[in-house]
């Protein structure tokens, strides 16, 4: 790919008008190029940020000392990502991959941290990698306890784009023979060092409701076309040149252009869908140009708009007519509402004793995982759905005393084992939780710019409580000591799993896609990135959006040559 803003394919005749457009090219977006383009479509591909071509990833082999602030944020940087830098992941060496703040405006009428990329691939580039099935248990809450509304869709629907998806992406993992925690297609699981596989056993001794697995992470253990096996660098979010992580830009996006019917326009912010209402379809988008400011049109009869959760969603919202006075499809109502996002915050640490005489290589890019039981294999009256955990096991460093070579022996000495967990919380889907376009306030493009007016409520917060509560019981079982609890809820935004705000659903009353993520009321547009969520689970999406993209591209290329699209 060309590093300018527009990626012209040798083979097609550029121009205007494609067969599909997709506006996004994250972990759904990039998807979607694949399957469209493999199944012979030609596709314009549309990215608001600018380009990044793999392996040519700018600090991927840097060493520490080659950063001017040792890989820190300075002060110039924090002020030009105020919002960016409330999460962990930006640093002095990936910073060019994520938004400008002061450059892309929103309003928090209550706090929201909304992470975003900038760039091709989106943050199919920053991810944490983490890959767990969703099952029944998630697909069938709504229905069982009454909030939301219910999934169209099962377990069984989407277990078969699962296995695709899995077997291209590369997911590593054991087979586990966890009913709520669904097995998939998965190379070899990266291995628990000696105090995790002594935490696994002890817990498994303690109790037969809960267990301890190695995490399921879209890292290479095994090579795949054209990309190598993980380094164990834990530098993912620089990008990886060696492939060994799922990204659109090692994975999806050359795929697609292997079929010389992809075209890539980046810095295309894409403004609003045009409708033609004689027509009762979408007809294409109307894009700015991020450097320039001026406005273009494309065309196409297919369009997939993936730009993340909320991009999607102010996309759809500024996409206004005659017929559609409150946003394209939005006769339910629901376009901006039901904002979920997983919580999280803490952190549970303990000293473990003995095992000095081990240590472990490597930087592992996965964790261990405690999958969820609360009210699934232990009820609980105290809240709905449930939380998992997340962690690992880890040696200090030495003690820091002396000067000189005296304290850099001392430091060079690994010290004693410790171990600590976090949690990640299902969010209900509150219709009160929402985003919206502010009526009068414009951002430098001229459009509205997003309002949040969205929290976590008191379910959330009697589940943060008990997790660390149970956090701190799991490892007084297994016999740790010194247990320290730190950390307070997460803001809406921080966990970047943001969900919702224009659901599947069966009914179009209530909903705004149906089980194919079609929007009900134009035949021609589909959303599966985040934004069709109808609930949140508490283990990580992307790997759902994958699946589903796979799925809503095989059914919409069927009824395109059927002629209902």
């Amino acid at each position: 790919m060309p590093g300018d803003s527009v990626y012209l394919n040798t083979k097609v005749v550029h121009q205007n008008t494609y067969d599909a457009i997709i506006v996004g090219s994250g972990v759904s977006g990039g998807w979607a190029a694949k399957e469209l383009c493999e199944k012979g479509l030609r596709v314009l591909l549309l990215e608001r940020g600018g380009p990044v071509q793999h392996p040519s990833y700018p600090t991927s082999l840097m060493h520490p000392w080659e950063f001017e602030h040792r890989n820190s944020l300075c002060k110039a940087d924090r002020e030009k990502y105020p919002i960016q830098t409330r999460h962990y992941s930006i640093n002095e060496d990936n910073k060019h991959f994520y938004t400008r703040d002061l450059e892309n405006p929103y309003e928090e009428i209550k706090r929201y941290d909304w992470i975003r990329a900038d760039v091709l691939g989106g943050r199919s580039l920053l991810w944490a990698r983490a890959c767990y099935r969703w099952s029944d248990l998630d697909f069938e809450a709504n229905l069982k306890d009454g909030h939301g509304v219910d999934w169209p869709i099962r377990y069984k629907d989407l277990a078969p784009w699962y296995d695709y998806v899995e077997s291209f992406a590369g997911i590593s993992g054991n087979r586990d023979g966890i009913p709520h925690l669904p097995d998939g297609v998965f190379q070899p699981p990266f291995e628990m060092n000696c105090v995790e596989k002594d935490f696994t056993a002890k817990i498994a001794k303690a109790y037969s409701t809960r267990q301890v697995i190695i995490g399921r992470s879209a890292n290479l253990t095994a090579p795949l076309k054209g990309r190598g096996v993980c380094q164990s660098r834990s530098l993912c979010h620089r990008g990886c040149p060696f492939g060994a992580y799922f990204s659109s830009n090692s994975s999806t996006l050359p795929a697609a252009m292997e079929t010389g019917r992809l075209t890539i326009r980046t810095h295309a912010l894409v403004n609003k869908v045009l409708y033609d209402e004689k027509k009762g379809k979408a007809t294409g988008v109307e894009i700015i140009d991020t450097e320039t400011k001026q406005t273009e049109e494309y065309y196409a009869k297919l369009l997939f708009i993936n730009a993340s959760t909320i991009g999607t969603t102010a996309i759809l919202l500024n996409s206004v007519s005659n017929r559609f006075p409150n946003g394209l499809g939005n006769d339910s109502g629901q376009l901006g509402l039901n904002l979920m996002d997983h919580h999280k915050g803490l952190v549970i640490a303990a000293d473990v004793d003995g095992f000095e005489d081990r240590y472990y290589k490597g930087r592992r890019p996965t964790n261990m995982y405690i999958p969820r039981f609360r009210n699934a294999t232990e009820a609980t009256g105290d809240f709905l759905r449930g939380y998992h955990f997340g962690g690992g096991a880890y040696r200090t460093r030495g003690q820091a005393e002396g000067i000189g070579e005296e304290l850099k022996a001392n430091m060079s000495e690994a010290g004693p084992w410790k171990i600590s967990i976090y949690h990640f919380g299902e969010c209900l889907p509150y219709q009160e939780n929402k985003m919206s376009l502010h009526p009068d306030k414009k951002d430098p493009f001229g459009r509205p710019i997003i309002q949040f007016d969205a929290q976590f409520r008191d379910n959330e917060k009697r589940m943060f409580e008990d997790a660390a509560k149970t956090g701190v019981e799991l490892f007084e079982k297994a016999g740790y000591k010194n247990i320290t609890v730190s950390g307070k809820i997460s803001f809406p935004g921080n966990a970047n799993h943001e969900m919702g705000t224009a659901r599947m659903g069966r009914d179009p009353k209530t909903s705004v896609l149906n089980a194919f993520n079609q929007l009900h009321a134009v035949k021609n547009v589909f959303v599966t990135d985040g934004a069709c969520m109808t609930s949140g689970s508490c283990v990580n999406p992307s790997i759902t959006y994958m699946a589903l993209t796979a799925r809503a591209c095989d059914y919409a290329v069927q009824e395109m040559k059927k002629g209902n699209i």
